[in-house]
């Protein structure tokens, strides 16, 4: 099966234990949405080798990119370049070009073994320079390694996104005074014929709302959604239809 998309995994303990909020997630969702490159899982793990060797060899079982957030600097819970190395069945080296920034960054302060550890990578790794920062963004082949803290995370992931391409969807929302189950039978039979086109509906139950439910309609040709839509419209009510967007 050809692997196409894209995979995230999210690694932290404290993203697990509620001391931290997932904010990495999130944001690669709608990166990933806005160029056109499908996301076909999103899985959060602890900071533990096994768990992470096991996530990314799912990951790159069905994905082509492989995104993974967290565990990568000098502390003892840093452990996904190990765990990603030994996934891939590579070894970790020392990358030279690394111990040179760190020894850089630090000027004539004393490096410790800790900050060398930022220099080891798997084997066959590539640095992709980041402007603005000295840290470049690790990659493997189609595998990128990027960092937990949010602000730096979503630095280095428009690094990565500049060097791939997608193809974004069209999209159109239809919003109904109908409940689901009013709604379901024109939505299977459309679904049933069209199954080249995404069909969601999400139902709302705040009274507040001029609606009940929000259909959304879907594809990478805009010719396919116009005709969804119009065969969903056409088999319901013409005062279903609160609005379009």
């Amino acid at each position: 099966m050809e692997r196409t998309g894209a995979a995230a995994i999210i690694i932290g303990n404290e993203v697990l234990t509620a001391k931290v909020k997932d904010e990495n997630g999130p944001h690669l969702i709608q990166r990933l949405r806005e160029l056109g490159i499908p996301l076909v899982s999103v899985e959060t793990i602890l900071d533990d080798v096994d768990a992470i060797v096991d996530a990314v060899a799912r990951a790159r079982r069905k994905a082509r990119y492989v995104f993974t957030s967290g565990g990568i600097g000098p502390t003892h819970d840093d452990v996904t370049v190990r765990a990603v190395a030994l996934a891939l069945g590579r070894p970790v080296v020392r990358l030279p070009e690394m111990v040179s920034a760190i020894q850089a960054r630090a000027g004539t302060s004393p490096v410790t073994p800790e900050s060398l550890r930022l220099a080891d990578a798997p084997e066959g790794a590539v640095l992709l320079a980041q402007p603005g920062m000295w840290f470049p963004v690790l990659t493997v082949g189609d595998l990128f390694l990027l960092p937990g803290v949010p602000q730096l995370f979503r630095l280095q992931l428009e690094t990565v996104l500049s060097r791939l391409s997608g193809t974004p969807v069209h999209l159109i929302n239809l919003y109904f005074n109908l409940g689901e189950s009013a709604l379901a039978a024109v939505l299977d039979r459309v679904a049933l014929d069209m199954p080249h086109v995404a069909i969601g509906s999400y139902p709302v139950f705040d009274a507040a709302m001029d609606y009940r439910v929000k259909v959304t309609v879907e594809a990478m040709d805009r010719a396919h959604v116009d005709d969804a839509v119009g065969r969903l419209l056409t088999g319901l009510p013409t005062d279903a239809l609160v609005r379009r967007e």
